[in-house]
């Protein structure tokens, strides 16, 4: 993944709030880059931007190669529904649906069969000790369990990169340890790729590489002394 002179600009009258400026950065496949700064220094927007959820107002973002910027609403879709997984804190859930039937659906945007997509969805809970709990509803699950099917739906159709934003921000220390060490077992295994937005510095520690932001720019670029 790729970001090239990335600019995100706000205009409220006559306010102009300048998000991201100017922002070019490379995301290696396999990494694992954690975003960190304070509060409102432009971390979800550059995530949002990165993924395609927000417009840029100048700049490209390249996935696998492939311009997200320069393509169509539909191209757009389909680059980020088959390259890019997804892990919100409010988890993003659908609450009438139950966890198998939330893991799928990534699978049957893509057109693959029911009875396929069914099996890849168990077979994510599963990774993520949730299968006997595949026919249960978002409210029926705690939040750590909430966050796993969360994890599920991201990485079911096995994307090329993950994006979180504040995965482990509404848990408790040990299933926010728990739910990492996941994530860090899908790099690991699989060589997906992590980018993730955290405050939490023991978090960052375990990335590879950390990026550090304020007032809408990347002011320190650190890699791990084990890189």
């Amino acid at each position: 993944m790729e970001g090239r002179g990335l600019w995100k600009i706000y205009q409220s009258g006559s306010n102009k709030v300048e998000a991201l400026r100017e922002i070019s950065l490379t995301i290696e496949a396999g990494e694992m880059v954690a975003i960190m700064g304070p509060s409102g220094c432009g971390k979800t927007t550059l995530l949002n931007c990165l993924s395609g959820l927000d417009e840029l107002t100048a700049g490209e973002v390249l996935v696998e190669g492939i311009s997200l910027t320069a393509s169509d609403d539909k191209h757009r879709t389909n680059i980020r529904g088959g390259n890019l997984g997804f892990i919100f804190q409010s988890f993003n859930l659908i609450p009438v649906l139950t966890a198998v039937e939330n893991v799928e659906i990534p699978l049957l945007l893509q057109g693959i069969p029911a009875k396929e997509a069914r099996q890849r969805s168990l077979d994510a809970l599963d990774l993520v000790g949730l299968k006997n709990w595949s026919t249960h509803r978002p409210m029926e699950l705690s939040g750590g369990q909430r966050q796993r099917v969360t994890i599920a739906r991201a990485f079911v159709h096995k994307p090329a990169v993950i994006l979180g934003d504040e995965p482990t921000g509404n848990l408790d220390s040990r299933t926010s340890g728990e739910v990492m060490d996941l994530l860090f077992e899908l790099n690991a295994e699989r060589g997906t790729t992590l980018l993730v937005v955290t405050h939490d510095s023991e978090i960052a520690a375990r990335c590879s590489r950390v990026l550090h932001m304020e007032d809408g720019l990347i002011v320190r670029d650190e890699k791990s002394e084990e890189e």
